[in-house]
């Protein structure tokens, strides 16, 4: 416990004496009625909270949300959270509209400096809850809080007759990193526009604000280009071990991204090159050096593919697909790839980024890649992001001296398509067997010698496809680890601790029921 000044701006700013940091004792073994979750609870960790348990909030068939006009669009979402399995009409309402009913009550601005613009300050109490941030991403990652502090139940999509309490307290909360990712492999594996959307919910909840769709590979090409056809006709008929492939038409993704949009995520697409290119030299002969297609592949081999980088042609090619995905993507980052491009050599690689890393700025764009790209010398709005399990790379290190914020996602950490232990099914080990104490115990601003906190652009968790066929697969891999890393790129450094993270992590597992997420129970987690 600690005194200090909590800037709530419910009201006028008030010392509180009884502060309990997160992660420090709940109040369930003090309270009788104690809810299933309170605001130390919250994953991930708030950056400050205050359990009051005398002060829990019940919503009712008479609730309503109050919303002002810029609110309106999160107040409806978290609307379409609540009515299925209350069965309450919930109505949202304008935030002016001060009848008796209980309410939950949307507030933008005001919220104060410490915040940010993705922080909010959220209040529950018997009469109401108060949400306030100074943008809607605020709002809507308060709204991914609050939602935990409700019964588990709230999650199911049929009418559950029951009492529906939400644990009492405060939270002031920001993030720590601004960007916070995840990747789904669409190449290896296609995942149809609902799988996608079904992935965007889930990760939202853990206050994930960034989607890298994996495009292109050698072994399938998934977005339509319409100056190069038969990159999906041909491209994309392929995947791993010979399964169906698919493409995603413009419009579908457009689609995803606007449905991405409307959970708070940006999507950067990825276009890996010069290699991982073998979908686009087997649908067009011309990519290649001697100007035949080659034999697409079905296997799960790295490195053996390279565009052809002395022919022009390579470039209308690149600038033509930049050109067409840029225009769906009102993103500011591209991924260009650019790792395990073992079959082309430096001065190729050199020569190739030299030409095409410039491309972006013409369409409006900045570049991310994998770190392999800083041997190009990128400029500093490229953003190259760490793979590699190494715990040093002076390459990357001068890369983050000279002004490139650095993207942590190293694969014995991050890559949530590493085994689990020795047993498990799906996924790969090359880069380690990787438990969920594992991938959370860890930090980004210690991982790398030379790479401090204030050069990091923040963390990723990718999820490779080799192995995953359906949605069950994908969530057996990403959960629990996904809301590790979530939690690593959002909560305080100082908040890091397994112990206390195990002990909240459990009480997701309920959630993830409720919700039919297919999670990997971890024997290191005491599952509630």
């Amino acid at each position: 416990m600690r005194k200090f000044l909590y800037p709530f701006a419910f009201g006028a700013v008030v010392a509180l004496t009884t502060l309990v940091m997160p992660g420090s004792a709940g109040n369930a073994a003090d309270n009788p009625q104690a809810t299933e979750r309170g605001v130390t609870d919250i994953v991930p960790v708030p950056v400050e909270a205050r359990p009051d348990p005398g002060s829990n909030f019940t919503l009712t068939a008479e609730t309503v949300i109050r919303a002002e006009h810029q609110a309106k669009d999160v107040g409806n979402y978290l609307a379409g959270l609540l009515r299925p399995a209350t069965g309450f009409p919930v109505p949202v309402v304008d935030r002016y509209d001060l009848g008796k009913k209980s309410a939950i009550t949307l507030e933008l601005g005001d919220a104060g400096s410490r915040v940010g613009d993705q922080g909010y300050q959220l209040h529950v109490t018997k009469n109401g809850v108060k949400l306030k941030a100074n943008t809607t991403d605020g709002l809507f990652g308060g709204v991914q809080s609050l939602r935990q502090l409700f019964p588990a139940d709230i999650n199911k999509t049929t009418v559950q007759k029951r009492e529906w309490t939400v644990s009492g307290g405060k939270v002031l909360d920001y993030p720590r990193f601004r960007q916070r990712g995840a990747m789904l492999d669409v190449a290896r594996h296609f995942f149809k526009p609902d799988q996608v959307k079904r992935y965007i919910d889930q990760i939202a909840q853990y206050k994930i604000n960034t989607l890298h769709l994996h495009l292109t590979d050698d072994q399938g090409w998934r977005i339509e280009i319409k100056s190069w056809p038969r990159l999906a006709e041909i491209g994309g008929q392929t995947a791993v071990g010979g399964d169906p492939g698919g493409y995603y038409t413009q419009e579908q993704y457009k689609d995803i991204v606007n449905y991405a949009a409307s959970r708070h995520i940006t999507v950067i697409p990825e276009i890996d090159m010069p290699g991982h290119t073998n979908a686009a030299q087997a649908s067009y002969g011309e990519l290649n050096c001697d100007g035949k297609p080659v034999p697409p592949r079905t296997d799960i081999e790295v490195g053996y593919s390279s565009l052809c980088i002395g022919l022009p042609i390579t470039y209308k090619f690149v600038e033509d697909v930049i050109r067409e995905v840029a225009a769906m993507t009102p993103g500011k980052y591209i991924h260009i790839g650019g790792d395990e491009a073992h079959a082309t050599s430096d001065a190729d690689y050199k020569t190739f980024f030299d030409k095409v890393t410039p491309m972006l700025a013409t369409y409006d764009k900045k570049a991310q890649g994998w770190h392999n790209i800083v041997v190009t010398n990128p400029p500093t709005s490229a953003i190259p992001q760490y793979w590699d399990p190494a715990r040093s790379n002076a390459d990357v290190a001068a890369a983050a001296k000279r002004g490139n914020k650095i993207l942590m996602s190293p694969a014995n950490k991050a890559y949530l398509d590493m085994k689990y232990n020795k047993d498990t099914k799906l996924g790969l080990q090359w880069a380690g067997l990787v438990e969920v104490k594992d991938s959370y115990d860890w930090d980004p601003a210690t991982f790398l010698p030379g790479v401090t906190e204030n050069q990091l652009a923040g963390v990723e968790a990718p999820l490779w496809s080799e192995t995953l066929r359906t949605s069950a697969d994908i969530e057996y891999m990403a959960f629990p680890r996904l809301s590790g890393i979530a939690e690593i790129g959002w909560s305080p450094a100082a908040t890091h601790n397994w112990d206390k993270y195990r002990a909240r992590l459990a009480k997701q597992g309920p959630i993830w029921t409720a919700q039919g997420i297919n999670f990997y129970r971890s024997p290191q987690v005491d599952w509630k």
